[in-house]
């Protein structure tokens, strides 16, 4: 560790103390978060509805307000966005993350109040840190340049005095200075609102330039990667920036990608690291590099509730404090936060590895899985497959999706997949048959319904031509930043709308 981060990593000591208190006081450490929470709501709109001032425990929470989801929260964000204070939150809220929208709405608009930037946001990237140090005493963090790759941010078009964007370009507009010391490129570059020129005027300010670590999600990255490389006439990574130490990722899972990455950075010293940074909140982080779960954040003025996927359907599903969940079982995770979102129903899903600490794994979407069939196929179980077959077949994948096709007059169906392979694999047929034993061994559900083909065919694997993902993106305008191709569907609404794309010239 060179001085300047040996220096910088004694103000990380105390709060590395405090996350290591996680293990043994969960239950109080989230009860307190509730309960500053409801007092700092009581007197809005939604406060006084629910009678925040006299709720003192969660079982009275639980009991008095309603499970949420953004159509339920909808009007008064919208209230929200058009000037009117003291609605979810206390004050007027004036920015506001945009992600993916749902069946009515091409985006959401998520409120992003200081408390929730500085206390969850922000705190999460300097825990990442703090941990990433503590792991790696020997870093060289600080003495290099930080590379972010973020989306764009533009006025609301709900109200000219209300901002919305890509999260990550939201921290970025409202980053402490002294973080800029050691980042790059320049915000005017970061935050620019068309990807494809982004690109180019990102590797034209860092190509040459001395970086040690990376943001972002990691297919994003890999087409900057590969960009880089490009400008600079190399085949590897650590040519260009040989002094480069860690990759922080998140959004999408790194499996499908780590054979590339590895391939682009053969380097011993290089580190990958995982974070849970959504436009709700932030909410885990890779802290031991042996153990891919991630730890649940605690104290970052959000409250957690978990719902078996079992009874996630229900008209009036049950949801359980963090007191109250086992390991091994798939929740959807429900959040109330400092960013007035109240019993909030994220739409990911989660399975506990361990308690106390509490570690856990993102294991898919409420509405991205496939269970046409009583498969109950979950985005992680894709995900290992993918690698799985990866792993025994040579190849190497780009992106895919995956829906069912009913196959009427046999009564029964099978998978569809759309993979654009990187590197092919030397038979499309036994990449399909590996991926399908893989999933066998991973998910007895899917299993059982391929045993003697009872529900399910064997699934069937179509290549896709280079960038037909990136193009549907483009199609959609959701190309770059934390947009992402949903990975499996219950539908084949874009499976075939990418089939029919993937058919064109």
């Amino acid at each position: 560790m060179n001085i300047i981060t040996r220096s910088a990593s004694f103000f990380y000591r105390c709060r590395q103390r405090t996350v290591e208190s996680y293990g043994s006081c969960a239950a109080d450490i989230q009860h307190i978060q509730l309960k500053e929470i409801l007092k700092r709501a009581e007197k809005t709109v939604w406060g006084k509805k629910y009678g925040y001032g006299s709720i003192h425990d969660y079982a009275t929470y639980a009991r008095r307000v309603p499970l949420q989801t953004y159509e339920t929260l909808k009007s008064p964000i919208r209230r929200m966005i058009n000037g009117e204070e003291d609605i979810l939150w206390p004050s007027v809220v004036k920015w506001y993350a945009r992600s993916s929208g749902t069946t009515n709405d091409k985006s959401k608009f998520i409120p992003v109040t200081p408390e929730i930037m500085r206390r969850a946001h922000y705190q999460g990237g300097y825990d990442t840190v703090g941990l990433y140090l503590r792991n790696y005493p020997e870093s060289r963090f600080f003495s290099k340049k930080g590379l972010i790759l973020g989306g764009s941010h533009s006025l609301s078009p709900l109200n000219r005095k209300a901002h919305c964007g890509d999260l990550s370009a939201l921290l970025i507009q409202h980053i402490p200075s002294w973080v800029n010391l050691v980042r790059i490129p320049q915000k005017r570059i970061i935050l620019m609102d068309e990807w494809e020129s982004k690109i180019r005027a990102i590797v034209e300010h860092t190509w040459n330039r001395d970086v040690g670590n990376l943001s972002g999600i990691p297919s994003w990255m890999l087409v900057l990667i590969k960009a880089v490389l490009k400008k600079a006439g190399r085949e590897t990574l650590t040519d260009v920036w040989p002094n480069l130490e860690v990759f922080f990722h998140g959004g999408i899972s790194f499996e499908p990608y780590r054979t590339q990455y590895e391939s682009l950075i053969p380097s011993g010293k290089m580190h990958y690291m995982e974070t849970y940074n959504a436009s709700e909140g932030f909410f885990g982080i890779q802290d031991d590099p042996a153990d891919a779960s991630l730890l649940l954040m605690l104290d970052y003025g959000i409250f957690y509730e978990f719902i078996p996927m079992a009874e996630s359907g229900a008209e009036s599903p049950v949801a359980f404090p963090l007191e109250e969940v086992k390991t091994g079982v798939n929740y959807a995770m429900v959040i109330s936060t400092a960013g007035g979102l109240w019993r909030y129903r994220i739409g990911d899903t989660v399975r506990f590895t361990s308690l106390f600490p509490h570690k856990f794994v993102i294991s898919g979407r409420t509405q991205h899985y496939i269970n046409a069939f009583g498969e109950e196929l979950m985005v992680d179980n894709a995900e290992k497959g993918i690698q799985m077959a990866c792993r025994q077949t040579g190849a190497e994948v780009n992106s895919y999706t995956a829906a069912p096709l009913f196959l009427l007059d046999k009564a029964k169906g099978r998978h569809q997949w759309l993979i654009e392979f990187e590197k092919p694999p030397a038979s499309i047929e036994a990449f399909a048959a590996a991926l399908d034993s893989a999933l066998q061994t991973l998910n007895s559900d899917y299993e059982a319904k391929r045993y003697r083909e009872i529900s399910l065919q064997p699934l069937e694997v179509i290549p896709a031509r280079r960038d037909v993902f990136h193009q549907w993106l483009k199609m959609k305008g959701k190309l770059g930043g934390q947009h992402k191709v949903p990975r499996l569907s219950n539908h084949r609404t874009i499976l075939d709308e990418l089939l029919a794309l993937n058919r064109s010239d």
